[in-house]
């Protein structure tokens, strides 16, 4: 090759991104498609038969894919981006998903922020190795071990919102939602990343905290649709006169204040009693609102009489876990369970929570997503096949996944929008 076409080639390289970035293909934008390659690996991992054959028709249209509201983002995209940060955000929205959440929650100036519990920031963001630490509600103690270097007392650390003002929390980082339980320091507490995730964007430019306004902005941005979740605060409530309505109500005004349409907006809450504030004081949102269901077993799980007081209450919307919706036949088939019939019977509408969550599906004891079909579970594409059970015969309206793609290519190859 001669000289100047590689130097030609070289200032290419060199001036693409400059160029990209001029003509704003680096700024939020609702933009094309990108499902990426994940879709396409679990598809070629099905055991063939009738769904795969159906699903490989989609590869020719890879730049046909559209947003869609079966996709939803879990907290952006985590699966390889810290959660709540923006840049987990645009590549849910990147990826397809047409509607991406935001658990909202409060600093001790009561600003409502995106994070996943009040108490998490010890184990999703940098704050242990930054000066407010100090302010954290149980400070880091390292782990303690014996003389032959057995573990005895695990590290441990809690760090809450409310335990910091909103100008504090906007100088922090996300990162992935780990620890390590054996740290001596709190540099080493930072780690445990599961090694199905990825650590590469927790660096210190990236890993964006937003507050809950700044969310709804960067979605109106990026044409996605909203589902903001009330999450349950680590201290009592009232907090500094703060109530718990005027928590469920603040988070609906920012809607109001940036002008978004109820109909964009799914407000979700585990409370029971934040939904039906919304039905009763927010009607328009409350229309929409979703009630999380926190079963940890199908013993826990609500009746059919239970299910049908719901919808008396005016609940729309049941959102239990993916394991409350499946079950395995006497054939070892996926099937709908008792729970999603009964709540079909009581004309409740289901959104369930979280696909892309368990790691590697192949190797078994998949946990508490999978409790009820694993046994049906041998390979990873197998996850569409979960995904179409859900789809076709509990017919569900929403899927939260930690990598919406898989979602999203689903969605557009059976018309599921």
């Amino acid at each position: 090759m001669r000289l100047s076409a590689l130097v030609s080639i070289s200032a290419c390289v060199l001036l693409s991104p400059l160029m990209a970035q001029a003509n704003g293909w680096f700024a939020p934008s609702a933009g094309p498609v990108q499902v990426g390659p994940r879709p396409y690996f679990l598809v070629n991992d099905m055991q063939d038969g009738a769904l795969k054959t159906q699903l490989q028709r989609c590869a020719s249209r890879i730049d046909r894919f559209t947003r869609s509201d079966f996709s939803i983002g879990h907290r952006g995209a985590p699966m390889q981006f810290p959660e709540h940060t923006r840049e987990s955000y645009v590549a849910a929205a990147r990826m397809g998903a047409g509607i991406v959440e935001c658990d909202v929650t409060f600093t001790k100036d009561k600003a409502l922020v995106c994070r996943h519990a009040q108490n998490d920031l010890h184990t999703t963001t940098n704050i242990l190795v930054t000066p407010l630490a100090t302010k954290c509600t149980q400070p880091f103690e390292p782990a303690v071990y014996d003389a032959d270097g057995n573990l005895l007392t695990p590290a441990k650390a809690e760090c809450r919102t409310s335990d910091i003002t909103l100008a504090e929390f906007k100088t922090l980082r996300g990162k992935m939602d780990a620890a390590n339980p054996r740290a001596r320091t709190a540099a080493e507490y930072l780690g445990g990343t599961a090694n199905w995730r990825t650590d590469v964007y927790s660096g210190p430019t990236s890993g964006t905290l937003l507050t809950h306004a700044e969310s709804i902005e960067l979605f109106k941005q990026l044409g996605v649709k909203m589902t903001p979740e009330l999450k349950s605060p680590s201290v009592a409530m009232p907090f500094d006169g703060f109530s718990q309505e005027d928590y469920a109500q603040k988070m609906i005004n920012e809607y109001k204040a940036a002008g978004v349409s109820p109909r964009k907006v799914w407000p979700q809450s585990f409370n029971k009693n934040d939904v039906l504030y919304w039905i009763s004081q927010e009607p328009a949102f409350g229309k929409q609102a979703v009630y999380l269901d926190d079963a940890e077993t199908v013993a826990d799980l609500p009746n059919a009489a239970e299910l049908a007081s719901y919808k008396a209450d005016g609940i729309q919307i049941w959102a239990p876990p993916v394991f409350a919706l499946l079950d395995v036949d006497a054939n070892g088939k996926i099937v709908a369970s008792q729970a999603a019939k009964d709540a079909k019977r009581a004309k409740l509408d289901l959104i369930t929570w979280t696909l892309e969550r368990s790691g590697i599906l192949a190797d078994g004891n998949n946990g508490f997503y999978y409790q009820t079909f694993d046994s049906a579970i041998e390979r990873e594409g197998d996850m569409f096949q979960v995904l179409d059970v859900l789809a076709k015969d509990v017919g569900v309206l929403g899927i939260f996944s930690d990598w919406p793609a898989t979602t999203t290519f689903y969605a557009n190859c059976m018309n599921t929008h």
